[in-house]
């Protein structure tokens, strides 16, 4: 009796390793749940794992000649301390650069920085123009000029603003040559 035992447990075992093959699809193609189940260890195929990409060329992010401080004065009194209504300045930067398949570079850059007011300044809304430029040597790769508002509430002496520029993209031929440079652009 123990040889039909056996022989009915291999027809069992044959038709049950059948009926999985036949469940299955290629892996990513979903197949069945139960293929699913031994293959992946649950009912459905998971996602496919992203590429990694290697790391690139990411410099630091300058700060361009004069472009760190932004200064409002009252009644065209320039350099007067006593007549400075409010000062912006740059105080933190950062970047990130992330590789894509096709050898470009998608850059991301941070601004950030505080409003003061000064002897003649009062609280109020201020506009903070923030220029971002991605170069290489003298040819300009992007150029991106970002506005945004800082307000200063009655009785406080200054606050934070932020800027954050993404989708910045430099070619695959500047990828591993390129400078990042921001300023404050103006009044």
């Amino acid at each position: 009796m123990s040889g039909e035992l056996r022989r009915n447990a291999r027809r069992t075992f044959a038709l049950l390793g059948l009926t999985v093959l036949a469940g299955c699809g290629a892996p990513g193609e979903g197949g069945s749940t139960v293929g699913n189940m031994l293959a992946f260890a649950g009912p459905t195929v998971p996602p496919p794992v992203k590429q990694q990409v290697e790391d690139v060329y990411c410099p630091q992010v300058e700060i361009a000649d004069g472009g760190s401080t932004m200064r409002s004065y009252a009644g065209g009194r320039v350099g007067d301390a006593a007549g400075l209504r409010s000062q912006v300045s740059i105080s933190d930067l950062a970047r990130e650069c992330v590789g894509q398949p096709d050898g470009t570079v998608l850059v991301k850059v941070g601004v950030e920085g505080r409003a003061l007011l000064g002897a003649g300044g009062g609280g109020g809304r201020f506009d903070v123009p923030v220029k971002i430029v991605v170069k290489r040597g003298d040819k300009v790769i992007a150029n991106r000029l970002r506005r945004t508002a800082v307000s200063i509430p009655a009785g406080q002496a200054g606050a934070n603003f932020a800027v954050v520029e993404e989708g910045i993209v430099v070619p695959a031929a500047d990828a591993s040559t390129f400078d990042i440079e921001v300023a404050l652009a103006g009044r």
